[in-house]
């Protein structure tokens, strides 16, 4: 496909979206529930990786920076991932905690918005979490210097069978230090369902005080 070809799609492609409303109504009085109705509906709809979401961070320079991570728990009314502390967007984060998640399930028309402050969780969250994981992912952890430049992948392959053969004859490896959890703490929870004619139904939940207050958006 040529640029111009490219162009064309574009600008003449049109889906329109299912008839599954969203009102005021219809959805639980606290995001968290109603999150887990629809993740519980992406489940058993089969969608590979409902837990997959987009991450924003911000860097200090006030540039933007988005990255596809897993989500693996919700803790104390927060959202769990994990990642390198030397990461890039580890270095976003520590100069500017504010964050920006993203759920996208296209199979169902729909998108989950949410906005907060990110914070490390405990060490034991994190040590639980590292303990779980496949040794292999555990060994992987430790030989890569997460958004570090590398020559190339023998290097990286290289440090994998150091970890490989220094950890060989143990089952407990433990848990790097500049490796673990945040937990995103929201403010802002937007549910999007996609309506014909681009007429979305977008219901949004806002922190105030220790309440949920529930809004509706244009779409």
């Amino acid at each position: 496909m040529s640029l111009e070809e490219l162009k064309n799609y574009l600008n003449s492609i049109r889906r329109d979206f299912a008839d599954r409303p969203l009102n005021e109504d219809s959805v639980k009085n606290n995001p968290f529930d109603q999150y887990a109705v629809w993740f519980d509906e992406a489940v058993n709809s089969q969608l590979l990786d409902p837990y997959a979401m987009c991450l924003s961070t911000v860097n200090k320079e006030g540039k933007p920076s988005s990255r596809i991570v897993y989500m693996r728990d919700i803790i104390n009314n927060s959202f769990v991932f994990y990642t390198n502390y030397n990461s890039q967007k580890a270095e976003d984060l520590a100069n500017n905690p504010f964050a920006a998640l993203n759920i996208h399930w296209s199979e169902l028309d729909r998108q989950i918005r949410i906005e907060g402050c990110v914070e490390k969780v405990n060490p034991e969250i994190s040590d639980a979490y590292f303990e779980a994981r496949p040794k292999e992912s555990k060994i992987g952890a430790w030989a890569s210097k997460q958004s570090d430049l590398i020559e190339s992948r023998d290097e990286l392959i290289a440090k994998v069978d150091f970890f490989s053969y220094k950890f060989k004859n143990i089952d407990d490896i433990p848990r790097p230090e500049f490796w673990g959890g945040y937990q995103l703490i929201p403010n802002r929870i937007e549910f999007w369902q996609g309506r014909p004619s681009r007429l979305h139904d977008r219901i949004v939940f806002v922190k105030e005080g220790d309440n949920w207050m529930l809004k509706r958006l244009n779409p």
